[in-house]
């Protein structure tokens, strides 16, 4: 077999073969491998490919080869997520009211790439949601993970609270209290009727409050241990 400069690659380019372009309805042939991966500057011998097929497999791939007629056929069985399993979790991020169409769209996109592009076209559908809010915090996919690490840091944490002032078809976010800051405890995130709340313990009214997340900005940990245990 020839060597290339691009030899090296070819174990990775199979297995994104394998994921992108076949499922059981899209199997190929072994001169399609064959001919996918020289289009990546790859030449390679069958005896290879089926050294190779084994190596994917043992490392946690599972490839089928199936005979059907008078030809072998090879495909991928998936990967971590069944098709059903991808199908229910395509449908919450497209009907998620809280999640913007345009964040809706990254989501999904990535979700296809877990599948093979064959079935990753059925997977963005057109989900009409007539109370999606058009220009929610799209920064929410951060604050949670801050309000996470607050947590597992065993700190308080500072932050301005806003509400959401209807202006026409969109909202726009109006600090309250002029913009004073608050100190809180955070101890749980709750997920109810399609948003995010964060169930800490408020330092100035001594008391548990909840607090909803899309409303929170400027958040900052502080280097304080968290308060209200037994609250």
């Amino acid at each position: 077999m020839a060597r290339s400069a691009h030899q090296q690659e070819k174990l990775l380019w199979l297995q994104r073969i394998f994921l992108q372009e076949t499922d059981e309805a899209h199997p190929l042939t072994m001169q399609q491998l064959i001919a996918r991966l020289e289009q990546q500057g790859i030449s390679a011998e069958r005896k290879s490919l089926y050294l190779n097929i084994e190596t994917l497999n043992q490392c946690g791939m599972e490839i089928i080869a199936e005979r059907r007629g008078s030809q072998t056929v090879y495909y991928s069985a998936g990967g971590d997520f069944e098709a059903a399993e991808l199908r229910l979790l395509a449908d919450a991020v497209a009907s998620s009211r809280f999640i913007t169409a345009k964040k809706s769209g990254e989501l999904l996109k990535k979700l296809e790439g877990l599948t093979s592009r064959h079935y990753a076209a059925g997977l963005r559908r057109q989900v009409h949601v007539p109370s999606r809010i058009k220009n929610m915090n799209e920064t929410i996919f951060y604050l949670v993970d801050e309000l996470n690490r607050a947590i597992a840091k065993n700190v308080s944490i500072e932050f301005c609270y806003y509400d959401w002032v209807a202006e026409g078809q969109t909202l726009r976010r109006v600090a309250r209290h002029e913009g004073q800051r608050y100190e809180v405890s955070p101890w749980q995130l709750l997920w109810e009727d399609e948003f995010y709340y964060l169930i800490a313990f408020d330092h100035r009214s001594r008391s548990i409050r909840h607090y909803r997340v899309d409303r929170m900005g400027d958040i900052s940990p502080t280097d304080r241990h968290r308060q209200g245990d037994e609250e």
